[in-house]
């Protein structure tokens, strides 16, 4: 017979982790996972292109903290009870086998997510977790029995329907919209207001938007005004730029975007190894060592066809030129773009694969620890709910898995003057 009940809000990868576990650990506890949608674990099953990316291949917690531009501090503490390499652990003891590739990124070595989603499913099948679909909160109740000091939460469905528990985590995912927290706020916590984090750049009307489907492997993105930049792959596409270096930069500067209502300039590097004096000084010698070559037919740099031939032409340098008879005008604006070219964005696009919400429960507010609250014992947290988010690459699951193990981990600890 159970003796207590755990509700877990969220049938994410982090409510998901914290009910097997749970389960697994307190033998004599039921478990109830609720889910608002009819589906279970679809960020789990998109993402990484439908492979997810599980973790990131990063074992050392300093390094490891750096990716997350909110929560790092909190999760220096968590990362010290459940890491990357907890993780791997975890999934290979259920015998599914993880793969790095080159970026760091890991993947199940089937390419595929469902491996991930079977697993959890059977461990919630082998530990009899009650799942139940289509049950959207309305509010939570806490009360406390004056007669037997015992403490439970009601959770009010939509469909009026109440589910009561000794514990409860909430994992329900980052909210768009600060009014969808007020059934929390309500508990007593604060939220940090929610802006979106890792989205594409949209650039209306920009020449670039042709190149479509182009690469580059390394660049340099610089965001105007400010000290933000990051590097890495860029992706040209057909509403503006995306790739890894894009969303980093977006996940960095998530609120100041926010503020600027996403109008804002960036300067693209697209040859990082060189500075504008460094550049000017590599055309002196290739103006020689390639002198009577034409300059769109030899591209001394490595940049995509296409694309070098685009930024001659924004340079304005004629088809015919060889690198001999180079024009000193036409020259210094090829180096002002191939090193700083400025684009002016407005408007974003949401990456739906990596769709994640910087904003949350305040952090000051949750035991590192435990990832219970500080204001009401049994309430915990884990996953995005809370006010940490992180860069693209398996950082996000990463904290998903932290924070509900932690989670279902420490549900004992619960304050004893409240327990029956």
């Amino acid at each position: 017979m159970n003796d207590k009940i755990l509700v877990v809000i969220g049938g994410g990868a982090a409510g998901f982790f914290c009910a097997v576990n749970a389960a697994r650990i307190h033998k004599d506890l039921k478990v109830i996972l609720i889910e608002k949608s009819s589906h279970l674990l679809s960020k789990v099953k998109v993402s990484g292109g439908g492979r997810c990316n599980v973790t990131h291949a990063c074992f050392n917690i300093s390094d490891l903290i750096k990716c997350y531009p909110r929560g790092a501090a909190f999760l220096k503490k968590a990362f010290h009870q459940f890491d990357t390499s907890a993780t791997i652990n975890w999934f290979q003891e259920r015998e599914v086998t993880l793969k790095t590739e080159e970026d760091g990124r890991v993947f199940p070595e089937s390419n595929s997510s469902q491996t991930i989603i079977n697993c959890l499913l059977n461990e919630a099948n082998q530990y009899g977790i009650d799942i139940r679909m289509n049950a959207d909160v309305v509010s939570v109740e806490y009360n406390q029995s004056v007669e037997t000091k015992k403490a439970r939460f009601h959770i009010v469905l939509r469909n009026q329907k109440t589910i009561s528990s000794d514990y409860l985590c909430i994992a329900s995912g980052g909210f768009p919209k600060k009014s969808q927290y007020e059934w929390i706020e309500k508990l007593g916590h604060s939220i940090e207001f929610p802006v979106p984090s890792l989205f594409t750049f949209n650039i209306p009307n920009n020449k670039i938007t042709s190149l479509m489907g182009i690469t580059v492997q390394h660049v340099v993105i610089k965001l105007a005004g400010t000290k933000l930049q990051q590097n890495g792959p860029i992706l040209i596409t057909h509403w503006g730029l995306s790739g890894p270096v894009v969303l980093k930069l977006s996940a960095w500067g998530a609120i100041e975007l926010a503020e600027r209502k996403y109008e804002f300039e960036i300067m693209v590097n697209w040859l990082p190894d060189f500075n504008e004096h460094t550049l000017k000084e590599k055309f002196q010698i290739l103006r020689f060592e390639i002198a009577s070559q034409k300059i769109f037919n030899r591209n001394p740099f490595g940049l995509p066809a296409r694309l070098w031939e685009y930024l001659l032409m924004e340079s304005e340098v004629k088809e015919e030129t060889r690198w001999a008879d180079l024009p000193a005008k036409e020259q210094n604006k090829l180096i002002k773009i191939l090193c700083s070219h400025s684009f002016f964005i407005k408007g974003k696009t949401t990456f739906k694969e990596e769709f994640v919400t910087a904003g949350g429960i305040q952090l000051s507010e949750i035991d590192p620890h435990t990832m219970m609250s500080r204001l009401l014992p049994g309430l915990f947290f884990a996953g995005e709910i809370l006010n940490i988010d992180g860069i693209t690459g398996g950082f996000n699951f990463q904290n998903a898995w932290t924070t509900g193990w932690i989670a279902a981990n420490h549900l004992n600890e619960k304050n004893t003057s409240l327990e029956s």
